[in-house]
């Protein structure tokens, strides 16, 4: 693998961070963002860059509960896919993770080996106890939504398979 650097998002990386989801967006891999979003979530995001300072590849952490965080808008460039970039990105996302108090990890994706890879397995229910479930049920983030597999989100999570990994 090439020298890459994982670090923080800023708001500079934005427009990079876009360019790199676009085309999963419209191949319904990733649901789309407005960039007003993107730049409201930065401090979620960590990008990778190559030796030459651009950004090939960017990944969130979304708090969701106390103990209970999702990895989301993972992309990785065309180019450096199968290079390890994504797996050292998801890295520093768990770090970040365990930093902030995080036990849990969910995503929601179509890239089932890469992430079994990492730890995650698939589950089938919504793994949180009845009143933390009540609590998520009020957030307005379709993340959440898709974690509670709520029909008003179904046309978004179609084949995508809900995972989730121990910390």
């Amino acid at each position: 693998m090439e020298a890459i650097k994982v670090r923080a998002a800023r708001t500079g990386d934005i427009r990079a961070i876009a360019d790199l989801c676009g085309p999963l967006i419209q191949s319904r891999v990733l649901l789309g963002k407005e960039r007003v979003e993107l730049y409201e979530s930065v401090q979620e995001f960590f990008v990778a860059e190559d030796s030459s300072g651009q950004v090939i590849a960017c990944g969130a952490l979304h708090v969701m509960w106390e103990d209970l965080g999702e990895v989301r808008t993972v992309a990785v460039d065309q180019a450096h896919q199968g290079t390890g970039v994504g797996k050292a990105l998801i890295q520093k996302l768990f770090e970040r993770a365990k930093s902030l108090g995080l036990k849990r990890i969910f995503c929601l994706t179509f890239e089932v080996e890469f992430f079994s890879k990492l730890g995650f397995e698939p589950i089938a229910d919504t793994p949180v106890e009845p009143e933390v479930y009540a609590e998520l049920i009020r957030s307005h983030d379709d993340g959440i939504a898709e974690f509670l597999d709520l029909a008003r989100v179904k046309q978004n999570t179609l084949g995508n398979t809900r995972m989730l990994k121990l910390l």
